[in-house]
């Protein structure tokens, strides 16, 4: 050490006065006291001792900020403690766990009272027993509660499906059907909702100036079991509860493992919501109203509005000037809600060109592109008189006319003159 560093540390050490750190001593009645000591810089570690040590200033208690700078700590309730530090967190036992429901928030917003597990498999007409099956993360997993396989993308590559087995699936239909499916929802959401489809997310866009279409990046994958028995807390249900509802409605990525006498299965990744899971579409619409909630109010201010359709997000509007500070909003209020922006599928229509949502044009009126029609008009043209096509060809027909009638009832026609 250099005569100068020496000098500028002794100088350092005067200026800032001897070094303190606050202990709490926890005496026999439980009464706690915040006691404030100086912290020793040599000498030996403990009374009597030989051994000494040279102090790393690395490892030394860092001073506190003082002044206007300094943010007070966040002290929590005894009840607030209670419910998040309670003996759940401490043991493995399911019988002692202590986070107690929320009866009026659950009225609230109009979900069933579930109070324990007994009544989760109740409501899901299953025994503890068997709910426990599904609901317990295994590092080592001999038979995977789930068949993984991919499918290909219209657009290329491979979309990866981790679907349940039948008895698992029935599981999470139930509890799609009588909890998941009450969860409040934004109206700006679109996907995966009765009544709702890729044309009622298209329609308010119709006739705007610039369109603006954004895509989140591993949409189901984000949402993790963490933040979804989080959201479930919030909800008004209790620790027990959530985490059951947490582990059955997600699962792991597996890699299996031969171990010599037997293959296991050992998760290498977080539990998440999993696409090929009934419950995996509405319980991450519900877990992101908040980011609609958002957005909307963004959009509005801008004078912009908002849709969403699964992981595409739609904005629209009349001033083609405020594109750059929209931009920048969505992006600032998607990463502060836990989600991430596919900044390759991002796309600015303006009314010159073409603007599509989703599949559907929306320059004038609500209809699917020229490019669509060609290709159901070759179709009808090629197989028409099949009857192995015939189901195929009426869905396409029926997707059409759910967007334009007039455009489905042409083709229609086309396709009885054969």
């Amino acid at each position: 050490m250099s005569w100068w560093s020496s000098l500028w540390e002794r100088l350092a050490s005067w200026w800032r006065g001897d070094l303190t750190r606050s202990v709490a001593r926890i005496g026999g009645d439980a009464d706690v006291d915040q006691v404030v000591e100086t912290v020793r810089l040599s000498g030996t570690l403990t009374e009597h001792g030989r051994r000494r040590i040279l102090r790393d200033p690395k490892l030394l208690p860092k001073p506190q900020p003082t002044g206007w700078s300094a943010k007070r700590p966040r002290i929590l309730t005894r009840d607030e403690a209670s419910r998040l530090f309670g003996g759940t967190l401490r043991t493995r036992n399911r019988e002692i766990r202590d986070l107690l429901p929320d009866p009026d928030q659950l009225q609230r917003h109009g979900l069933p009272h579930l109070a324990s597990e007994v009544e989760l498999a109740a409501l899901l007409d299953v025994s503890l027993t068997e709910l426990r099956f599904f609901s317990i993360h295994r590092v080592a997993e001999r038979q995977p509660h789930h068949v993984v396989f991919r499918i290909p993308k219209r657009g290329g590559g491979f979309r990866t499906i981790t679907a349940p087995k039948r008895r698992l699936r029935a599981v999470q239909r139930r509890l799609l059907a009588r909890l998941v499916n009450l969860l409040p929802v934004s109206d700006a959401a679109h996907g995966f909702r009765k009544g709702r489809s890729v044309a009622t997310h298209a329609a308010p866009h119709v006739g705007r100036k610039v369109v603006v279409k954004l895509d989140l990046e591993d949409f189901f994958h984000t949402v993790t079991w963490q933040r979804v028995r989080g959201y479930l807390i919030a909800m008004g249900y209790g620790f027990p509860v959530a985490t059951t509802i947490a582990v059955l409605a997600t699962e792991a990525e597996r890699q299996p493992v031969d171990l010599g006498d037997r293959v296991v299965h050992v998760p290498v990744g977080p539990r998440r919501c999993v696409q090929g899971a009934p419950t995996s579409p509405a319980l991450c619409n519900a877990i992101a109203h908040k980011l609609d909630r958002r957005l909307l109010g963004a959009a509005r201010a801008l004078g912009f509005t908002y849709t969403r359709y699964a992981d595409d997000l739609t904005f629209s509007g009349d001033d083609a000037t405020r594109v750059s500070a929209l931009l920048g909003l969505v992006r600032k209020i998607v990463v502060g809600e836990g989600f991430r922006l596919n900044d390759t599928k991002t796309r600015v229509m303006r009314a010159g060109g073409r603007q599509r949502v989703t599949g559907v044009t929306v320059n004038q009126v609500l209809g699917i592109s020229r490019r669509e029609r060609r290709r159901v008009r070759a179709m009808i043209h090629q197989h028409g008189d099949d009857p192995a096509w015939r189901d195929r060809i009426a869905g396409q027909l029926g997707w059409v006319g759910a967007v334009n009638p007039e455009q489905a009832a042409a083709l229609r026609a086309r396709w009885r003159r054969g």
